[in-house]
């Protein structure tokens, strides 16, 4: 199993989208919330993804392309 840290910044208008739950589903990770700050306006989430690195990787980039930023905490996936 693979781990990666990342900080997710959602945009105003994605902040009602469920696309952390999104990811856990459509690909075969966990997620795991480590912090997150959320309002009606904006919101951040530091965001825990665990199972294989083609799946981790697959999950971060659909993530941004649902319109979120997706920024690595730590560098390189952990094996």
């Amino acid at each position: 199993m693979a781990s990666l840290k990342v900080h997710i910044t959602f945009p105003e208008e994605k902040i009602q989208e469920p696309i952390i739950y999104n990811a856990g589903k459509r690909y075969n990770i966990v997620t795991n919330v480590r912090r997150a700050d959320v309002n009606e306006k904006t919101g951040w989430v530091d965001l825990e993804l665990t199972g294989e690195s083609s799946e981790i990787e697959a999950a971060a980039e659909w993530m941004k392309q649902q319109g979120v930023t997706v920024d690595p905490i730590e560098r390189n996936i952990i094996e």
